[in-house]
């Protein structure tokens, strides 16, 4: 299995956190997300990891990892970025995680053992966490609801709690038949070049989408708010991935 770190945004909500550097090389509780995330990958199993540069793609000099470049990164989307690895995307299965999130071993494992072509992680117990991040949890949610391990609806604006079974992760596998799908859609030039918008199409036109739940802790580092509310998901991660490295 291999796996790709997207990482080219700005990150400009993180304030002056990010003003030398991408979301990822940001040291939070001691360590980095990247280091971070590196582990839970290594650790789920990854033999090869790879990471997407854009802003400050320099400050990745020295990060023993494969990298991709994504030169315009200032007017594309994650999907766009994820593009710039399309030889590993075409060469076998490949899990995909945001730049800016942090997850354990379990949860990769979860979503790149999961059948099917394209396979997304979800949180169900979403609101837990979007409740410490915002004053109300709406405001950043999208819509979101499963069917059978299938994914029925994705990226849409709710108006109530019930219309969000859960919340998509940033962290997903993508087998070389499930990339041709989501490229497919991305060569639209009318469509919403997001990654939610792209599997809302998929899904419309009746691709399979599997989602997984996956176990925490996790958390998404979007805002310098994120930062203070994120330290304690921190140190229970560091906790998870130490017990890993011992036991492995």
């Amino acid at each position: 299995m291999r796996a790709v770190i997207l990482a080219a945004g700005r990150g400009s909500r993180m304030g002056a956190a990010t003003g030398d550097r991408p979301k990822c090389l940001v040291e939070l509780a001691g360590r980095t997300l990247l280091d971070r995330q590196v582990s839970a990958l290594a650790l789920a199993g990854a033999r090869e990891v790879a990471v997407v540069t854009g802003w400050c793609s320099w400050q990745f000099e020295r990060v023993p990892l494969t990298r991709f470049h994504n030169a315009a990164w200032a007017e594309s989307s994650m999907v766009d970025s994820l593009a710039c690895a399309r030889e590993w995307l075409e060469a076998g299965p490949v899990v995909v995680a945001y730049g800016d999130i942090v997850f354990t071993p379990a949860a990769v494992t979860a979503v790149a053992s999961a059948p099917g072509p394209l396979v997304v992680g979800y949180d169900p117990d979403w609101l837990t966490q979007w409740s410490r991040r915002f004053g109300d949890p709406l405001i950043d949610a999208e819509t979101f609801a499963v069917a059978d391990g299938r994914l029925t609806d994705i990226g849409g604006t709710p108006s109530t709690l019930e219309e969000v079974a859960g919340q998509y992760l940033g962290l997903l596998k993508l087998e070389p038949a499930g990339w041709a799908e989501l490229s497919a859609e991305l060569s639209h030039s009318d469509t919403r070049r997001d990654t939610t918008g792209l599997l809302r199409r998929l899904i419309a036109r009746k691709f399979a989408v599997r989602a997984v739940p996956v176990p925490g802790p996790w958390h998404e580092f979007d805002s310098a708010r994120d930062c203070v509310v994120g330290e304690p998901v921190l140190r229970e991660l560091d906790e998870v991935l130490s017990g890993a490295e011992v036991a492995s």
